[in-house]
């Protein structure tokens, strides 16, 4: 038996040149992050300008309230994978003893008390200052321009709008000031424009400009030398100080104290304050890696999901490659199964804590967890012994839609609910949007951006949080916070439970490949928990089956839902699987017979995936991007 071969028509070609290449999940954001390579700046200037765009174009899966993850590696150290920290922390006054005296058995899904500490634009701004060219004025035109002269609103960003109209109007009066027009969400194509935020910018690119013409000694006239780049990044750093003491951090300060309606039902203040966002500042760290077929694949630490894609290439690594092809049954259950494991150990151990990856990445650890897949679907959780001498990390309570009450229960899976009315055969129309409810919690957020230079650097990042609809919009910054400590638990000795000043496990994770020490890809997706699922999926049909990027993001996708989710309400579907019904009744059949509970959900509507690739011997460039939801786009030359 062979691996299935890749189709030969695609959705879109796969883009190839040797200059510059850009995928992100929104054709401005994309176009501005090229538009910056044309003008002479690195890989590093154009994500951040493509990033700071998403906060304007895609404000329903991202904004400046929010966090993100990069991976990055730079042409001076090819072989070194580095991840780029933007996750905040729990604020100080968010304690386990708060929530629970707040009548809360779970952190909300949405308004404030779910927010961690932005550490979105603080994480852009360092890379900007670490390994960018550019000053700050010229990265951060382009999401000036869209804030204050307007863009045309998609389709997406106006039905999500309409889903918490009623919230907005009824509870989040400011919300509706910023996004309702008449008391309705905008038409699609609309301009809209957000002023509140570019004058935050604004003010921003001033702090920079105002530091005395000595700070850094005087600048000579040519722009690369030492003691002009010293004084860009002064004034970089000043616009970080600007964020994390100026006028963002007393406005949330003063806005969140006054109590508002969160997805539970109830009314809460929130406990972020000004001095939460001074005492943070993100920062990098090494990657965590593992080796497959010859491959080196870069992810975050346990502190996001990212390791759990690593335990699952470790496991499937010495599988024959049959295994290994999710368009067959027994490729599709075996992924599945091993991605059950790997996300029972997420459970039991990823937290911003001392977390024993050594052993849980080991080549010992993979081939335990491998045994355990058998022929049929596991309907349980079963994290492994990986402390060596104790058992398993404590797990929390599991909830099914079934055992869960309130107005967020039962409104579907991530990025599935979100499709029903779209034709199963428009292969334009379908997108992995986030399933939102009227109560203004979110699954299946997020966006994504990659970019590679003609130089060699290159970066996958995955912006997220502070959408729209997580907590009500400061009227003073044109922004709502985030909502990321969802993903904790209020229940005591787990790995992620609430502590103050430590991170929620994120799930955001971006994904960057090398081979022979040099990075060859550049991948991510939004998704929530589906993000590294679906990547999986094309790193096997990449790396396994020999497919090209474009072939390996329009093929259908599939992921588990057989374990706890990370948003609100937190549950889980024993046995779950959600399928994409171009997989063909036969292979869904299979899965059914193997005791496997599927979910069919359309024919366009898992993954988001994009990516960019270098080919070190020849120095082509290559980039590829969703089709799903028409609104994806990879750009290069």
């Amino acid at each position: 038996m062979t691996y299935t071969a890749p189709p030969a028509f695609t959705t879109r070609p796969d883009l190839v040149g040797t200059f510059g290449m850009t995928a992100s999940t929104h054709w401005l954001a994309t176009a501005s992050a090229q538009s910056v390579l044309e003008r002479g700046g690195n890989a590093f200037d154009a994500a951040v300008a493509g990033a700071f765009v998403l906060h304007v174009v895609e404000p329903h899966l991202n904004g400046p309230g929010g966090d993100m993850t990069a991976v990055f590696a730079t042409a001076d150290e090819p072989g070194r994978p580095v991840v780029l920290m933007g996750q905040g922390p729990a604020p100080a006054g968010a304690t386990v003893e708060h929530y629970r005296a707040e009548g809360l058995d779970l952190v909300p899904g949405s308004g404030a008390l779910a927010a961690a500490v932005p550490g979105a634009v603080d994480a852009w701004l360092l890379l900007l200052r670490d390994h960018g060219t550019w000053e700050l004025a010229d990265v951060l035109a382009y999401a000036i321009g869209y804030a204050r002269d307007g863009h045309p609103i998609t389709a997406r960003v106006t039905e999500t709008i309409g889903a918490v109209a009623e919230l907005f109007a009824e509870h989040w009066p400011t919300s509706a000031d910023r996004w309702l027009v008449d008391g309705a969400p905008p038409r699609p194509g609309e301009v809209v424009v957000n002023e509140a935020y570019a004058r935050v910018l604004d003010g921003l690119v001033a702090a920079g400009g105002a530091l005395p013409a000595d700070d850094a000694g005087p600048a000579p006239e040519t722009p690369g030398s030492s003691r002009a780049e010293a004084a860009r990044r002064a004034r970089v750093d000043a616009a970080r100080t600007e964020w994390a003491e100026g006028l963002v951090a007393t406005s949330i300060d003063a806005f969140v104290r006054t109590p508002h309606r969160h997805s539970t039902g109830g009314e809460h203040a929130g406990v972020l304050r000004a001095s939460d966002l001074a005492a943070f500042r993100a920062s990098t760290e090494e990657a965590a890696t593992v080796e497959f077929r010859g491959h080196v694949v870069a992810k975050t630490g346990a502190w996001g999901q990212g390791p759990a894609l690593l335990q699952v290439l470790a496991m499937l690594d010495p599988l024959p490659d049959e295994l290994l092809d999710p368009s067959t049954v027994d490729g599709a259950h075996t992924i599945v199964e091993a991605q059950k494991l790997a996300m029972a150990d997420r459970e039991a151990w990823y937290g911003d804590r001392d977390v024993p990856l050594d052993r849980l990445l080991s080549a010992g650890y993979a081939a335990e967890r491998r045994a355990l897949i058998g022929s049929s679907a596991s309907h349980e959780l079963r994290p492994g012994d990986a402390g060596g001498a104790g058992g398993a990390g404590r797990l929390p309570e599991l909830r099914t839609d079934d055992d869960t009450a309130g107005p967020g229960a039962g409104v579907g899976e991530p990025t599935v609910g979100s499709f029903a009315a779209v034709p199963a055969d428009d292969a334009r129309q379908p997108g992995a949007e986030p399933d939102v409810a009227p109560t203004g919690e979110a699954r299946g957020d997020t966006c994504h951006i990659d970019v590679v230079d003609r130089w060699g650097n290159v970066v996958s990042a995955t912006p997220s949080g502070g959408w729209l609809q997580s907590s009500p919009t400061i009227p003073e910054l044109g922004f709502c916070l985030g909502s990321r400590l969802q993903m904790t638990w209020l229940e005591e000795g787990t790995a992620s439970t609430l502590e103050p000043g430590r991170r929620p496990r994120t799930t955001l994770t971006p994904t960057l490949v090398l081979r022979d020490g040099e990075p060859v890809v550049a991948l991510g997706s939004p998704g929530g928990d589906q993000q590294d699922q679906w990547q999986l999926l094309y790193l096997l049909r990449t790396i396994v089956g020999g497919w090209s990027p474009q072939q390996a993001i329009d093929a259908p996708a599939l992921h588990t839902t057989s374990f706890p989710g990370s948003f609100w309400p937190r549950t889980w579907t024993p046995g779950g699987v959600v399928v994409e019904d171009r997989l063909g009744d036969e292979l869904i059949a299979g899965l059914e017979a193997r005791g496997h509970v599927v979910t069919r959900s359309g024919d366009w509507s898992l993954g988001r995936l994009s990516s960019v690739t270098r080919d070190p011997a020849t120095g082509v460039l290559g980039a590829a991007a969703n089709p799903r939801g028409a609104q994806a786009y990879a750009a290069g030359r």
